[in-house]
């Protein structure tokens, strides 16, 4: 469904060159649900305009459904639904007439225009609010009709810029089970854009991180989190103990492991580390060193951004929250 080589964005912003978007090249199959996962300003909303045909690339080249991105943009557009960060409906205007109204333009006929908009109110739990004016919509309820309007002409592939950002956490989890179940329900292939780690692991079968506009990591998030590991920390009485049972440890354990001892607490990042745990303290407890405490943490995707990146995509993410970034200079 996607296909791209050496896909580049420059922006010019205050007479520096800005690199958006470096050299991607990816590939996204027919039914695949990708999440492109980074902070703010990683270049993942301005990668969703170069597919979209919004704005064109300065290099490389994008197959969207077939269709080249510059040199078929028509064909493109007909074959995407597309959902922006901000909202698609006119704030004065009714949710079934937005729907309507986006249906002819795609050419369909009156009655069938119509005929969709209630499939799709329905399908979106938007019946009861379908002659209500956008603007005394929830949130939630205004997301669920942006989705809604980028799916009235049954596209084969969706984009979603940040859907689920702005709402409270019960919009968003409902917002997810839609996205979701359009994906295992009728096939729909997707790609979002999300800076929420929990988003990513709960609906994607992919993750594709993002950083400073280059393609760092791309795998399933299970795949990504037992690469790095699970943390085991274990807390000994002494020091002396702490140092001999990091010994035993990275003896156990090999060259997959990373040990590191700080004061009377030992942290072992490893491979299946929860399954290595109970042997390991067993093992120690046999050797006369007991282990006072120990904890199991399995890795997280920001562990993953952590390792990759030398920074957290919490911290750089709220960081970013009050600066300009490179997507927005993209519009």
């Amino acid at each position: 469904m996607i296909r791209t080589e050496g896909l580049t964005r420059h922006f010019t912003r205050h007479k520096a060159t800005v690199e958006a978007v470096r050299g991607l090249d990816l590939e996204v199959g027919r039914g695949e649900l990708v999440a492109f996962l980074g902070p703010n300003g990683a270049g993942k909303s301005t990668t969703l305009r170069l597919l979209t045909t919004l704005i064109e690339p300065t290099s490389g080249t994008a197959e969207v459904a077939g269709y080249d991105v510059v040199r078929q943009r028509r064909e493109v557009r007909r074959s995407i639904g597309y959902v922006g960060q901000g909202n698609a409906a006119g704030h004065a205007q009714r949710g079934r007439d937005e729907l309507v109204s986006q249906g002819r333009a795609f050419g369909l006929s009156r009655a069938a225009a119509y005929a969709r908009a209630e499939e799709l109110l329905e399908s979106f739990d938007l019946t009861e609010q379908a002659m209500r004016p956008v603007s005394t919509l929830s949130g939630g309820q205004r997301r669920r009709l942006d989705v809604a309007i980028g799916l009235v002409h049954t596209p084969t592939l969706l984009f979603l810029d940040e859907p689920s950002t702005g709402l409270d956490p019960q919009n968003r989890v409902n917002l997810q089970e839609q996205v979701r179940r359009l994906h295992d329900e009728l096939g729909t292939t997707i790609v979002l854009t999300t800076h929420y780690l929990e988003e990513a692991d709960a609906i994607a079968d992919r993750v594709v991180v993002i950083d400073h506009g280059r393609v760092i990591a791309d795998d399933t998030a299970s795949r990504l989190k037992s690469g790095l590991g699970d943390l085991v920390t274990l807390g000994f009485a002494t020091e002396t103990e702490a140092t001999t049972g990091a010994w035993h440890a990275d003896l156990a354990l090999g060259s997959s492991a990373e040990v590191v001892r700080e004061g009377t607490v030992v942290r072992v990042r490893a491979p299946h580390g929860a399954d290595a745990a109970p042997g390991l303290v067993t093992e120690l407890a046999w050797q006369g060193i007991p282990v006072t405490r120990m904890e199991v943490v399995s890795a997280t995707l920001d562990d993953v951004f952590l390792e990759l990146t030398g920074r957290s995509l919490r911290e750089t993410d709220a960081k970013s929250e009050s600066d300009t970034d490179n997507e927005g200079a993209a519009a």
